[in-house]
């Protein structure tokens, strides 16, 4: 067994019977980030074409509006696209190419953890964001900048996880509680005893 301060990047049981293992994600050819970035944004945008598309018609049964909303959508997914492309590229330079996490598993956890380093440049960013979001009176944004200054891990609690979703092509496993979706990267060499260990542990899971 290894020491419980190990971060290297195999999986390895430590001394106190946690797995742990170091991830380093070049985020220039892994488009996770970008993906679940984007994806946020376009959940938003679709859910309030459907809210205000429905009251729309059904109040003036007005096509012609409704068309115009679903093109001003259209226009509105393809700015997020381009400034979430333009983000995740200025935090790849940040963070020098590499998005870098430490993962600690056992039979009732996972835990996802920000490599300290990097977690300082998250700190600044979210400062940053959340007095931007203050000032532009954009309160969901300071809420979310200030949230990104003070969270450097995210923790799932195994018996309360519902599904379990392998991403071999990303080396990713989606381990998705009811509010809470957690990102667990492996090595492709540890990939499916990672995976089974998760599927064996997660007794609610799909």
């Amino acid at each position: 067994m290894e020491n419980n301060d190990y971060s290297g990047p195999r999986v390895r049981q430590c001394e106190d019977g946690k797995y742990r293992w170091r991830y380093e994600m070049n985020m220039l050819t892994n488009p996770t980030i970008f993906l679940t970035v984007f994806k946020i944004f376009f959940y938003i945008i679709l859910v309030g074409f459907v809210i205000f598309g429905t009251f729309l018609y059904a109040i003036h049964g007005d096509w012609e509006g409704l068309w115009g909303m679903a093109k001003a959508m259209l226009i509105a997914m393809g700015i997020f696209f381009v400034l979430t492309l333009l983000g995740v590229l200025v935090l790849a330079i940040m963070y020098r190419g590499k998005y870098v996490v430490l993962f600690e598993m056992d039979e009732k956890e996972i835990a996802h953890i920000q490599e300290p380093r990097q977690f300082r440049k998250a700190q600044k960013i979210g400062a940053v964001t959340a007095m931007a979001g203050v000032g532009a009176g954009n309160y969901t944004a300071a809420g979310a900048g200030l949230l990104s200054a003070t969270k450097n891990s995210s923790t799932s609690i195994l018996a309360n996880v519902r599904r379990v979703k392998p991403r071999r092509w990303l080396n990713l496993i989606k381990v998705n509680q009811l509010l809470n979706k957690n990102q667990i990267y492996v090595p492709k060499e540890d990939f499916d005893f990672v995976y089974n260990f998760l599927k064996e542990h997660c007794p609610n899971a799909k």
